[in-house]
């Protein structure tokens, strides 16, 4: 399939349901620790190391072919939060329906009937790659960008930041973006080789574990999550 497919996967208004989410920026901002461009970079490159990697070579691991369950299962143990945890299978489940009516494939649907609730997005997100006809590192290329694309998309709304500030902020973290993607190519098929989905990176972000968390229990919030 053409290599464009990318495209549409990556395409913010495809139907994946991420723009109800804000990747943790949403309690940053209510905290003080996110209030102009400069603390949005910041907490951007934070992620983008951290849940940004994992998810990228998670991504990568289920388009090399890696056992999706088994995938699954090294993704909840990644994600200590019950709250994040929640919102990356309601992530999956929405963006499995959009994968599977953009690119039917067995693999799909066998992932969906497992997981009838949703499985961790990201793996999701690798097997849709997959079925797309793309490559492990465009699937990895997708969940780096989400995970800095969807918080300076969230804090134009939040801040009333000015569009062009975040666009900017998501432009210099391009090399960035460029070796997290290769680190996670290169983990996913080192994890393939030796059988073992546990040697996946394990990158932690305590404090968006912990936000995230209290943030499920807010009474009045702008994101799910």
């Amino acid at each position: 399939m053409s290599r464009a497919a990318l495209l549409v996967l990556a395409d913010g208004r495809f139907p994946a349901g991420g723009h109800a989410h804000s990747g943790g920026v949403e309690a940053a901002v209510r905290a003080g620790r996110v209030t102009a461009a400069a603390d949005l970079a910041e907490f951007c490159r934070g992620r983008l190391h951290t849940t940004g990697l994992v998810s990228a070579a998670l991504a990568a691991a289920a388009a090399l072919g890696t056992d999706p369950v088994a995938l699954d299962a090294a993704a909840d143990a990644r994600t200590p939060a019950p709250a994040l945890r929640t919102a990356a299978r309601r992530l999956g489940r929405q963006l499995m329906r959009a994968a599977r009516a953009t690119w039917p494939s067995p693999e799909l649907d066998a992932l969906a009937r497992a997981f009838p609730k949703g499985a961790h997005q990201p793996v999701v997100l690798g097997l849709a790659a997959r079925s797309a006809g793309l490559e492990p590192r465009d699937a990895a290329y997708c969940a780096a960008y989400e995970s800095v694309g969807g918080p300076a998309t969230a804090a134009v709304r939040l801040l009333s930041l000015d569009p062009l500030d975040a666009t900017g902020v998501l432009a210099r973290l391009a090399p960035e973006l460029d070796r997290v993607a290769d680190r996670a190519v290169e983990a996913a098929r080192e994890a393939r080789d030796e059988g073992r989905p546990d040697a996946l990176p394990a990158a932690s972000a305590p404090l968006l574990e912990l936000t995230a968390q209290a943030h499920a229990d807010w009474p009045v919030r702008l994101f799910a999550s």
